[in-house]
């Protein structure tokens, strides 16, 4: 009983200490606490020594213990978010203060709605902290490496019960508005603490969220408050450059519309931003050009392994509309010499992955092109991480990764273990998909070499190739000629 008590004491100092709740709501707090843990008597206790992470394991622990909920994760992910939801005001109140601090400034207002996503466990910093991050020199400029650590694999328990879960209806998906205050499924992950800010722009609703695990610093996701599909429109355009208008201190992109080269979740419009340097955002530039019927508009070409091109204006409008010039023109754009068909038969296969940035002067849009044709060399999409890279990385290249941050599986931390110990002559125990790359790293190694830097600088080489793979136009002399071609049509 002590133990709940002290747990429920330290819970309650935190978050007053985080600014979520003030003394005056200690009893309130303490008492939906008690109840949620099943406990009708209080005893005052001795401090504890528990960051939040901490104190709310130990309350998952203690409410799996007595039988309340399931000894699992994701049962002790439910319980805990249920726990902070005690603290949150309700979604109204929260967004009364963030516009409170809009009018101030608006970075103080994603400040304040940042800070309270973590303080409430809604974004998981704990399971961040565990992804291992480094840059990588490459001919484009350092490029980022993450391993993610932080999504929890589910366990075989979990993964039997999943099999014979219902389907759920509602909501509809991960990005549905009515994901807010949601409790959560063995299928739907725990958003009882889960806020987010109505937004108007571009005469449309749309709702300001943060992803629950970060890939880069602020992280969040525009959501549309209708449950509808992606589509790359000239509205798209609009809506990114509101949204920098509105929030000059980040920038945001969206994915593309189509499979194979688009995000992973297709079915609901949604688009990603953050306060964040992308490697793409320090490029280089190859050449500059100007589009005739865009007087006001510079346009350069990006010394970037995917194919792109970047304006820049001062007024909004002549942006969103070269941007949709541009897609519009390379929607239809055919180079078979380059392997590039708009369509085959009635399927489209251009698109492009457009981030806007606002630099305080400028309107700043990157336009990167895209294609998703497949053949049977490549069934997975000729612009596409291609079977001998895909070891590394076999998923949809979307917008984080367009932008220089490669976001690899878990299982290499272990693997790279293995490939560290075959290297030094420990093991030949190399996975058989690693095998032909083991190989040549063993070739180029040395026993002087600091060998953790040396598969550092290896990986980051496999993920520009992964990258250059997806680029439709390559940065060589047939390729820059073909690029040419198309801007010439422009």
């Amino acid at each position: 009983m002590n133990n709940v008590c002290a747990l429920i004491d330290r819970l309650i100092e935190i978050s007053i200490a985080n600014h979520i709740i003030s003394e005056r709501d200690i009893i309130y707090a303490r008492n939906r606490l008690l109840a949620l843990l099943q406990e009708t008597e209080y005893d005052p206790s001795d401090s504890l020594n528990l960051d939040l992470y901490q104190t709310l394991d130990a309350l998952g622990d203690i409410a799996a213990e007595k039988a309340i909920i399931a000894d699992s994760l994701y049962a002790k992910d439910i319980f805990t978010s249920t726990i902070m939801d005690v603290f949150l005001p309700v979604p109204s109140i929260i967004e009364e203060n963030f516009y409170n601090a809009y009018k101030r400034s608006p970075k103080e207002a994603t400040d304040f709605f940042y800070n309270l996503s973590q303080s409430s466990n809604y974004i998981k910093m704990s399971r961040i902290a565990k992804n291992i991050q480094f840059k990588s020199d490459s001919k484009y400029g350092p490029i980022d490496i993450t391993i993610n650590l932080s999504k929890p694999e589910k366990d075989p328990k979990e993964i039997a019960l999943l099999k014979t879960a219902p389907p759920n209806k509602y909501p509809a998906c991960l990005l549905c508005i009515e994901n807010e205050g949601y409790e959560g499924t063995l299928k739907l992950p725990d958003r009882a603490n889960h806020r987010m800010i109505n937004l108007n722009l571009n005469d449309k609703e749309w709702m300001l969220q943060y992803s629950p695990y970060l890939y880069y610093n602020e992280h969040c996701i525009l959501l549309s408050k209708k449950h509808e599909p992606m589509k790359m429109t000239k509205a798209s355009f609009y809506n990114l450059l509101h949204f920098v208008e509105k929030f000059p201190h980040y920038f945001i992109g969206s994915n593309a519309d189509i499979p194979i080269v688009g995000g992973s979740i297709l079915s609901h419009e949604h688009y990603q931003g953050g306060c964040y340097q992308f490697p793409i955002h320090s490029a280089g530039t190859l050449w500059e050009f100007k589009i005739s019927k865009f007087p006001h508009v510079t346009c350069k070409v990006l010394n970037w392994p995917l194919s792109t091109i970047q304006l820049y204006g001062e007024n909004l409008e002549d942006v969103a509309e070269c941007t949709d010039y541009i897609y519009t023109a390379w929607q239809s754009y055919s180079d078979e010499e380059a392997e590039i068909l708009s369509h085959t038969e009635d399927v489209p296969h251009n698109t492009i992955t457009p981030i806007a940035q606002n630099d305080g002067r400028q309107f700043v849009m990157s336009v990167v092109l895209r294609n998703n044709r497949t053949t049977s060399e490549h069934p997975l999409g000729i612009f596409h991480p291609h079977a001998d890279v895909q070891h590394i990385k076999k998923e949809n290249i979307g917008l984080i990764e367009v932008m220089g941050l490669a976001i690899l599986p878990g299982r290499l931390l272990e693997e790279i273990e293995a490939i560290k110990a075959y290297l030094q002559g420990l093991s030949d125990e190399v996975s058989d998909y690693h095998k032909p790359w083991a190989n040549q790293l063993k070739t180029n190694y040395s026993r002087e070499m600091a060998i953790d830097l040396y598969l550092q600088k290896a990986l980051g080489d496999k993920f520009v190739r992964v990258l250059e793979d997806a680029g439709v136009f390559k940065l060589n002399d047939f390729g820059i000629q073909r690029f040419k071609a198309f801007i010439d049509t422009l």
